[in-house]
């Protein structure tokens, strides 16, 4: 039984899954009456509309994660012969230990 919402509409969880189940049958009946011409034109159009999607997306404003935002750049102590790390670096270096953190 599909699950609804107060107002009596579908969720957005079981449209997105209704359309999942709709395109794959689509797609299965394209390939079972060999209408490969018009699967490959549906497919042009649908990664033309995910380029256009993120081309309209606002990624400069997009919030930047904290892990850019604390990458430490140390080229200079590598060219000053600095061979201890500084405090916001990893200090393993090579492969995990095998104990759990």
């Amino acid at each position: 039984m599909v699950r609804k919402t107060m107002e009596g509409r579908l969720s957005r969880r079981n449209i997105t899954w209704l359309w999942i189940i709709g395109v794959t049958a689509v797609v299965i009946a394209l390939l079972y009456w060999e209408q490969t011409a018009l699967l490959y034109v549906l497919a042009t159009l649908g990664v033309s509309g995910l380029l256009v999607v993120v081309a309209m997306s606002d990624l400069a404003h997009a919030r930047k994660s904290a892990a850019t935002l604390t990458e430490i750049d140390d080229s200079a102590a590598l060219g000053s012969g600095i061979t201890e790390p500084s405090s916001g670096q990893r200090q393993n270096w090579g492969a995990r230990s095998s104990k759990k953190r």
